[in-house]
């Protein structure tokens, strides 16, 4: 099994910034205690700020991967072309966001990307990520 997390804009500052609503551990380090949860899966990691990079990896791992975790950032509330990309692939994508959106400014609460991916999942901190695994695996295998 292959799957490919992507992380969009300011997510490289994990461990950084808002620590009260992100936490204080930056992605690598989580990314490494994943891998180590999930030996038996191939997970590959994409950061980017830039959308058309974000478009790009998803098309690039889209037809290939068993799927993709993506955390869009702020593109969840304006990005078109993202939720174009997403439709546009075949393997399934799961909408992760680390705090709760719903629980946030008024703006967070509309995902554009929600209506074509398998599904969301929000509000667990960093651990949102093992849960968007979790839900592929069992996916994958029924």
């Amino acid at each position: 099994m292959k799957i490919q997390i992507i992380n969009g804009p300011n997510l490289n500052l994990l461990g950084k910034r808002e620590k009260d609503i992100y936490g204080d551990v930056d992605f690598d380090e989580f990314l490494k205690l994943l891998k180590d949860h999930f030996e038996d899966i191939d997970i590959e990691y994409y950061q980017s700020n830039v959308e058309g990079e974000i478009i790009n990896k998803i098309q690039e791992v889209g037809f290939d991967f068993d799927g993709i975790i993506l955390n869009a950032g702020g593109y969840t509330h304006t990005s078109v072309a993202i939720a174009d990309a997403i439709a546009a692939v075949i393997s399934p994508v799961v909408e992760v966001h680390i705090s709760n959106v719903f629980a946030r400014e008024e703006f967070r609460h509309t995902t554009i990307i929600g209506s074509v991916c398998k599904g969301s999942i929000s509000g667990f901190g960093l651990d949102s990520y093992r849960l968007a695994i979790e839900s592929l695996r069992v996916k994958i295998n029924e």
